[in-house]
């Protein structure tokens, strides 16, 4: 590989899946080139390859490690591999995003002598907020792990919500200096084309990974009662793939079942979601998953949707409860089902938050704002 420029720094990505990097950091990648920097990428490459490649950016592939692997052999190999490629490619600043690259580049850059270090928790993930016997076991250890990682000279951790802040300074013990609030990845809001014009019957949907923690059975348990109450017409979607590889992943066949029950349709995976959210009355999400701000939920407001989530943290940081949405008590089922149909049956309600999401994107979401911050921090890493 060529050596850039003295005056040119090397950035490197560290994130565990090519078609994450694609749909929430491509925008940052491509502004960081146009800042000056060479951009590398370090991904498990799958479908999303090529079109990191078409960007001109190095791609390195990340063969060993996995986003659910618990294997300690398998991950320290995945600790080796990246020292092995910091090693290779001397990178000036590296990015790592989300908690295990997070976790295992750090101890990587580290060993490897890396100067600068930026990381981002897109929230605190399934240890953080499951309460499971595996979560509750790994917690005291990734706690022990993480401070000494993140509190490092020239390491700067950005987080999204200010739920996690207050968990990542007073839970783990990150000195507040190594840490910045960043609301999310950012949309671009001319995307979505205002005024909002939604079809009808209304439509309802939940757009994400199909896997249990993100509420998909309460979505569909809260539209069985609507649809019992026969009050309002409207039509409830699941959009999304089921994650696979992960263990909380919704099986297909589950899926098709909701489907041909036609209490609410599942259209799978789809590339068209701001003409979709275009056309749509509400955007509901009922995640309980340890989220740092859902970008479904600010595509939404982008949109003109209004919203209905659980009242957990990183929704919270989106939606303002009564203001561009409704806010319901986690698990609360018969509230979620009350919060739709009110909205379904108030239709002014619904335009009036959807117009008021979209003032709070372009105010504190935009795309642009979200990249001038990070790159911000790329410098202040980097420093005198």
């Amino acid at each position: 590989m060529l050596k850039p420029p003295s005056n040119q720094q090397r950035l490197m990505f560290v994130v565990t899946e090519d078609w994450y990097f694609v749909s929430h950091r491509l925008p940052l990648a491509r502004a960081a080139r146009d800042a000056g920097y060479e951009v590398l990428v370090a991904t498990r490459l799958a479908d999303k390859a090529e079109t990191i490649r078409r960007e001109g950016f190095a791609v390195i592939d990340l063969t060993k490690m996995r986003r659910t692997g618990r294997n300690p052999f398998s991950e320290l190999s995945a600790i080796a591999e990246l020292v092995g490629i910091y090693r290779t490619h001397r990178p000036d600043i590296v990015h790592h995003i989300a908690m295990k690259p997070v976790l295992y580049g750090s101890m990587a850059a580290r060993i490897a002598g890396v100067r600068s270090v930026v990381n981002n928790l897109a929230g605190l993930g399934f240890v953080f907020s499951s309460r499971s016997l595996k979560a509750r076991v790994l917690r005291p250890a990734i706690r022990r792990l993480l401070a000494p990682a993140l509190n490092r000279p020239r390491t700067l951790t950005i987080v999204q919500n200010s739920d996690d802040a207050r968990v990542m300074t007073d839970a783990i013990g990150v000195e507040p200096a190594h840490l910045r609030l960043i609301k999310g990845s950012g949309v671009d809001p001319s995307l979505y084309p205002m005024p909002h014009r939604e079809e009808a019957p209304p439509l309802v949907v939940l757009a994400s990974r199909m896997i249990r923690d993100k509420g998909i059975a309460d979505f569909v348990a809260a539209a069985t009662q609507l649809r019992r109450a026969g009050d309002v017409e409207t039509r409830f979607v699941l959009l999304g793939s089921p994650d696979v590889g992960n263990p909380h992943a919704i099986p297909e066949a589950e899926l098709q079942t909701y489907d041909r029950d036609g209490v609410v349709a599942w259209w799978g995976h789809r590339d068209d979601m701001p003409e979709i959210l275009a056309r749509s009355a509400i955007v509901c999400l009922p995640t309980t998953y340890g989220e740092g701000i859902p970008r479904i939920l600010i595509e939404a407001a982008a949109a003109g949707c209004a919203i209905v989530a659980y009242d957990v943290a990183g929704c919270r940081e989106i939606v303002a409860h009564g203001d561009n949405g409704v806010l319901v008590r986690p698990g609360d089922i018969a509230g979620l089902a009350a919060a739709i149909g009110g909205l379904l049956a108030a239709p002014p309600r619904r335009a009036a938050m959807g117009q008021r999401g979209r003032a709070r994107v372009e105010a504190e979401f935009a795309q642009d704002r979200i990249v001038a911050q990070t790159l911000a921090i790329y410098a202040e890493t980097v420093g005198p």
